[in-house]
């Protein structure tokens, strides 16, 4: 329990070679406390009655039992007893005021020897209350941030799973087999993919790139993606399907640097002809009886300059069963060793043909197991990877069985990889 004014008077007189350094003591803006070997209390500077609401003969020759709570009696006892033990000791703990309020306070003892030859401990007495107050008001902060976070998590968890609505999906078309991938740098990013039938006529495949990464980059590309499963509604063919898009983002949504890239390709119904255009996307690549194609882009950026609207016309390609297009975005090539050197279309090339005689979905698996062979570190930028091949018409068409994975990439520079 606290002082009680009610207690017999134990006043213990200040040994006269204490008085003489009162002086000294008074004018210390701490509160200082001598006790004796009984951890009675000989004095005890105005600071501390000061702090602890007391009169100084309220304090003046009691022991921890008339002051402190009985609960906190070992405590006080083990921080003595260390004291003793190193001569010294600092610890946290607190001050009861006459109220039976608490004062956060630091307690820094040393043990002295007085003229008398007698032990004593010197306590320095320092109040902490704003730092307390400090501590609380951040750990109210941090419980804000934290449940902020939370919800941010909560909201972001939300906008991939959309998200992950926009990328490319694998199907079968008549003749056409497309197998898709995606995988964003961060929870949400701005590429998407649209592999869309037509009724009965074509086959369109888009795959978009838009600038930035985040929510703000997730909306931009939500919205064209919107937007580009309306016009392949009107069966829009590629080259003018890039131009309404453009002319709809620069016209419609305006953003000061925004821009993005996007290919689109157009399959006929039976899979024989292929119509592409693109706009600064990197090349696709058709693969034909064991050869390679680049299909450019003809086209700048889209959707922030006026003077890059499209104006090219699509490129016409005739197909053949077996023939395979590759279509991705460019965080599957800038990717970068341990060297620093970039995979490019070049490395991205030969991936393909070493591959290229594997099922699809083994195809795939083999490219992006290259990629990763070859990348040093997380991904920088979101990958997408569509291929789409050409089969015989049913009845036709022969299931090749799967053989053993190669490693597709044991073929790439070996002076490149053997320093990693």
């Amino acid at each position: 329990m606290l002082v009680s004014k009610t207690m017999p008077n134990t006043t213990t007189e200040t040994p006269d070679w204490l008085r003489e350094m009162e002086t000294i003591l008074e004018e210390l803006n701490e509160g200082v406390v001598v006790v004796d070997d009984q951890l009675r209390v000989i004095f005890a500077n105005e600071a501390l009655t000061r702090m602890g609401h007391f009169e100084r003969g309220e304090i003046q020759g009691r022991t921890p039992e008339s002051i402190f709570p009985s609960e906190d009696l070992p405590s006080i006892k083990r921080q003595h007893e260390s004291g003793h033990r190193y001569g010294r000791h600092r610890s946290e703990f607190y001050l009861p005021r006459k109220d039976g309020t608490k004062i956060p306070a630091i307690f820094s003892g040393r043990v002295i020897q007085g003229p008398d030859k007698q032990e004593y401990v010197l306590l320095i007495v320092t109040d902490i209350s704003a730092q307390k107050g400090i501590e609380e008001q951040l750990r109210e902060s941090n419980s804000l941030l934290q449940k902020r976070q939370d919800e941010m998590d909560a909201e972001l968890a939300l906008a991939a799973h959309v998200q992950q609505s926009l990328a490319p999906h694998s199907l079968i078309w008549k003749n056409l087999a497309v197998e898709a991938y995606y995988s964003p740098a961060r929870t949400i990013g701005g590429d998407f993919g649209v592999v869309h039938p037509q009724g009965d006529d074509f086959l369109s495949i888009v795959l978009s790139d838009v600038s930035g990464h985040g929510v703000g980059s997730a909306l931009m590309a939500n919205r064209i993606y919107s937007e580009t499963l309306h016009a392949l509604g009107r069966k829009t063919e590629p080259g003018t399907l890039l131009r309404e898009l453009h002319h709809f983002v620069h016209t419609r949504i305006p953003v000061d640097g925004f821009f993005f890239t996007m290919a689109a390709a157009r399959f006929s119904h039976d899979g024989r002809r292929l119509s592409f255009s693109a706009a600064c996307q990197p090349p696709a690549i058709l693969v034909s009886k064991g050869n390679l194609r680049r299909l450019e882009s003809r086209n700048g950026i889209l959707g922030c300059l006026p003077e890059t609207t499209p104006s090219e016309p699509s490129i016409e390609v005739e197909l053949s069963p077996g023939d395979r297009l590759i279509l991705y975005t460019d965080g599957l090539v800038e990717v970068f060793n341990c060297l620093d050197d970039m995979l490019g279309v070049e490395g991205l090339e030969d991936l393909v043909l070493q591959s290229a005689t594997l099922p699809l979905a083994d195809m795939q698996k083999a490219i992006l197991d290259g990629v990763a062979a070859w990348r040093h570190g997380p991904l920088a930028d979101d990958v997408s990877l569509v291929i789409v091949e050409v089969r015989e018409p049913r009845g036709q068409n022969r299931r090749l069985s799967s053989p053993v994975l190669p490693t597709v990439w044991a073929n790439l520079s070996r002076e490149r990889r053997e320093f990693c």
